[in-house]
C-alpha cells in the first residue's frame, strides 16, 4: 500500500514545558484527514533545507490530540535558543512561531505496552518521555510496577497522570554518556513486584542493547510482553541509526 503523502500543518502555539522539552502544537486544515485517537502514535517531520536540498526527516511521537490539533513534544539538544550545539529540529522547535508551516508524515503504528501482567516497567530518556507519559495515562488504575525516567535536569520532571501503584522514578543525568548505563544501574537495584512483568522501554542505542541483555537474561519475558527499542543512537543521525537499528534487529531475529 502506498503511504498518504504528508500533510501540511500550521503551528498553533508553542510552550515550554521543562529546561529541555518543548512544546509545539500542530493543526490547521491540514488536520481534517488526521485519524482519532493518535496519542503515542509516531509521526515524521519534514525540516526544509537550503534550497535544492532534500528536507531532513525526523521521527516524534504524538504527545497530545485534541480536536483539530495535535502537541509534539521535542528534547532540546544544545543550546537550542542559539542554535549552537542544537538540531536542526531543537532549532526550529525552539524558533519556530504560530502560522508557520510544516510538513507532517504519517501517523504510524502506536507501540503500547501490554496491560495483561502482574506489574509494569516502563523505562526510558526524554525522547521516550511523550510516549512513556501516555502509556501511563492508559494503563487499568489497578496497574502496579514502576517508570524510570532518565532526565537532564530536576527541573525537566513532569506531572503525569499514572495509575496509583505505578511509582514514578525521575533519575538525573545532565551528561548522559554511553558508559554510564543510567537506566541499567538504576532499574537493576529496584525493589520489584512478585509475578510476570510487562516491559516497555525506549532510549538510546546503546543503552537499549544493555537493557534488552538483562531483561532477556534476568526476567527472560515473552515477547509479547516485551517492548524495548533504540530512538536514537549518540553520534549519528537519524538515518545512519536507521541503518545500524535495522541490522541489530537482523542480528537478534527480530
Amino acid at each position: 500500500m502506498k503511504k498518504p503523502e504528508p500533510r501540511e500543518l500550521e503551528v498553533i502555539r508553542t510552550a515550554r514545558i521543562t529546561p529541555n522539552m518543548h512544546r509545539v502544537t500542530l493543526g490547521g486544515a491540514g488536520m481534517s484527514q488526521f485519524p482519532d485517537d493518535q496519542e503515542s502514535a509516531y509521526i515524521k517531520l519534514f525540516f526544509p533545507q537550503a534550497e535544492g536540498e532534500k528536507p531532513l526527516v525526523r521521527t516524534y511521537t504524538v504527545r497530545h490530540q485534541r480536536p483539530g490539533e495535535i502537541d509534539v513534544d521535542f528534547n532540546l539538544h544544545g543550546d537550542a535558543e542559539s542554535g549552537l550545539g542544537a538540531g536542526p529540529a531543537s532549532s526550529w522547535a525552539a524558533s519556530t512561531q504560530p502560522g508557520d508551516r510544516i510538513l507532517v508524515g504519517g501517523p504510524g503504528t502506536k507501540k503500547m505496552i501490554n496491560p495483561d501482567a502482574d506489574w509494569h516497567l516502563l523505562a526510558g530518556d526524554m525522547t521516550a518521555l511523550p510516549a512513556i507519559s501516555v502509556n501511563l495515562e492508559q494503563l487499568p488504575e489497578d496497574a502496579r510496577g514502576h517508570a524510570v525516567i532518565s532526565i537532564m535536569h530536576e527541573d525537566d520532571a513532569q506531572p503525569l497522570k499514572h495509575p496509583a501503584n505505578i511509582t514514578l522514578h525521575w533519575v538525573v543525568d545532565p551528561s548522559p554518556r554511553d558508559e554510564n548505563q543510567t537506566l541499567l544501574n538504576y532499574i537493576s537495584k529496584l525493589d520489584l513486584p512478585e509475578g510476570e512483568p510487562s516491559i516497555w522501554t525506549a532510549c538510546e542505542f546503546t543503552s537499549m542493547r544493555a537493557l534488552r541483555h538483562h531483561f532477556k537474561e534476568t526476567w527472560q519475558p515473552p515477547r509479547e510482553r516485551l517492548y524495548i527499542s533504540s530512538y536514537w543512537k549518540r553520534g549519528r543521525s537519524e538515518d545512519q541509526h536507521k541503518v545500524i537499528k535495522r541490522e541489530d534487529a537482523d542480528r537478534e531475529g527480530n
